[in-house]
């Protein structure tokens, strides 16, 4: 129990530190979802009418998106870049399904899509505030070593998103003024 209370409290510094406002960066993150969702309606426009312009209001767009994420993203290998906008991108998309769901009145579908995002936006977090070191990441048993730990430890069989979801609920908090 203590390792899962020491990640807390390295992930819940990392929040209070000078080198990041994650109440802002959260924010920030939400917003850049909104702008891959612009892009996205911006090329679908453009075919649907025909327009080449919507195109190149879409490569404004583009800029300012990846302008943004370079506030949140300031250290990355490989294709950590593309797999944290693809992150978001997935993220927003599964509330946005979600939201249609629990419209139709399908709550159980509804809450499946919302966990789904969050999960996806809890890994956006573990990775970019490197609390999960992706050298680490196991092929095969499914354990996710977490920076400076073992394992996090919850009830019962928790997959790795689960324990991420679980650090993300604990430490981030975008109402933090």
């Amino acid at each position: 129990m203590n390792d899962y209370k020491d990640l807390i409290e390295k992930v819940d510094k990392i929040a209070k530190s000078d080198k990041i406002d994650l109440s802002s960066s959260e924010d920030l993150s939400i917003a850049i979802m909104n702008l891959i969702s612009i892009e996205e309606h911006l090329f679908f426009t453009a075919q649907k009418t025909e327009k080449p312009q919507y195109l190149d209001i879409l490569d404004e767009v583009r800029k300012m998106r990846a302008d943004l994420l370079k506030k949140i993203i300031k250290d990355y290998e490989g294709e950590v870049w593309c797999i944290s906008k693809h992150l978001l991108a997935a993220s927003m998309r599964l509330m946005e399904v979600g939201t249609k769901e629990q419209r139709k009145g399908n709550k159980k579908e509804a809450w499946e899509m919302f966990q789904k995002a969050f999960r996806l936006y809890s890994l956006f977090w573990a990775i970019n505030l490197k609390v999960v070191d992706i050298g680490d990441v196991p092929l095969e048993d499914g354990n996710i070593n977490f920076v400076g730990e073992t394992e996090v430890k919850l009830k019962g069989t928790a997959s790795p998103f689960d324990k991420l979801t679980h650090i993300f609920k604990k430490a981030i908090d975008c109402c933090k003024e």
